[in-house]
């Protein structure tokens, strides 16, 4: 069988193996270094705020932001369905009750008008909202500014998870530049990688500050190990932030080989009634991280499953759009204000390979499996 062809694996060079290389040679293998401080540096430049902190994921970056931000038992924090299971975990770590806001059916973003009407209920009912959480989904920045302006008009702090938008704009701002602070992630499948990782970015300095003092044990600065509040294990490894350093110089570039297989797809795609792809209006300001289908059964007469089934076996990843957190059997008892447009992105998506690191051969090959089965 031919080799698997992935949704959007790593994307690596001589560079980052050179890069990594130079790392542990320089003796700073611990989660500290040169590298660490400049990866901080690098990427909070290129989004355009003040300060990083390099941690070991996004879902730590989102934990340690909603604890400096005040987050704990007792308070809620609304949040996207349309998402990934991380970020409402990162709320429940802290104590908080994740509530729900559904989705604009042409984005998959969190629906302002939605926001609005959950926050006016839950103060309402004299329920204290500690944070909002609006999610990038697929690498398209939400419409940051109406929910900005929702969230001052209720006075409740933003914090962005753009995990899947690094290199994304809205209304000429980048991703990762929003709110209180924002977050990224590095993980393997992202747009860029550092392996495992991830940075919260923020403009306010005190709010950086304690989070990278939460994320190293909360250590006191004496000789002695002193304790004054729980802390954690999060900080980056430099040889990771090496990595990350470098696929950071390549960000562009692997952006416009992402955009190119979109670019693909819509011209595969766009004579055939019942298919469109997903959120690709205006996305020249989308990082395209992820290409995903919606597919009308009832005009093409297949499903989004019998593509699936059929690009597997050629050996080719495929997946859903994400199962909206409301329906996840660990959340389905939480509360939100839902308008079905989560549910009806799930039943009818399906995302398709991807990544920058697809080879033309390997781009030829899932055009190819599409195509048969749409010629049947």
């Amino acid at each position: 069988m031919a080799e698997r062809i992935y949704m959007s694996s790593p994307d690596v060079t001589q560079l980052e193996e050179d890069a990594v290389i130079a790392a542990m040679r320089s003796g700073w293998i611990a989660p500290l270094g040169p590298d660490v401080d400049a990866f901080e540096r690098e990427l909070a430049e290129r989004v355009g705020v003040a300060h990083g902190v390099a941690l070991s994921s996004g879902t730590a970056a989102l934990h340690l932001g909603l604890l400096t931000l005040g987050v704990g038992p007792g308070d809620i924090v609304v949040t996207s369905t349309m998402t990934f299971a991380a970020t409402t975990n990162a709320i429940v770590y802290t104590g908080a009750e994740p509530y729900f806001v559904d989705a604009d059916i042409t984005t998959g973003n969190m629906n302002p008008e939605l926001l609005r009407q959950a926050l006016a209920q839950l103060r309402d009912g004299g329920e204290k909202v500690a944070a909002i959480v609006p999610v990038d989904l697929l690498g398209k920045a939400v419409d940051y500014t109406s929910i900005l302006a929702i969230a001052d008009e209720f006075g409740v702090p933003v914090l962005a998870d753009a995990a899947e938008s690094l290199g994304a704009t809205h209304d000429g701002k980048a991703a990762g530049s929003f709110g209180r602070a924002s977050i990224v992630s590095f993980n393997g499948n992202k747009i860029m990688t550092t392996s495992g990782g991830g940075m919260l970015l923020t403009d306010d300095a005190a709010l950086a500050q304690h989070v990278r003092y939460l994320a190293t044990q909360a250590r006191q600065p004496v000789v002695h190990y002193e304790h004054t509040d729980i802390g954690y294990n999060y900080r980056m490894s430099n040889l990771l932030a090496a990595l990350g350093r470098a696929q950071l110089s390549r960000l562009d570039e692997m952006i416009a080989r992402r955009r190119e297989m979109r670019e693909l797809y819509k011209q595969l795609f766009r004579e055939v009634d019942g298919v469109e792809v997903f959120g690709a209006d205006g996305d020249e300001v989308d990082n395209v991280w992820l290409t995903s289908i919606l597919i009308d059964s009832d005009v093409t007469g297949w499903q989004p499953a019998d593509l699936a089934a059929a690009v597997a076996g050629d050996n080719i990843e495929s997946r859903p759009l994400w199962k909206p957190m409301h329906k996840q059997p660990v959340f389905e008892t939480l509360r939100g204000v839902l308008n079905g447009a989560s549910e009806q992105l799930f039943e009818r998506g399906l995302t398709l390979p991807s990544g920058s690191a697809l080879t033309d051969d390997q781009r030829s090959r899932v055009v190819a499996s599409i195509d048969r089965f749409m010629q049947g």
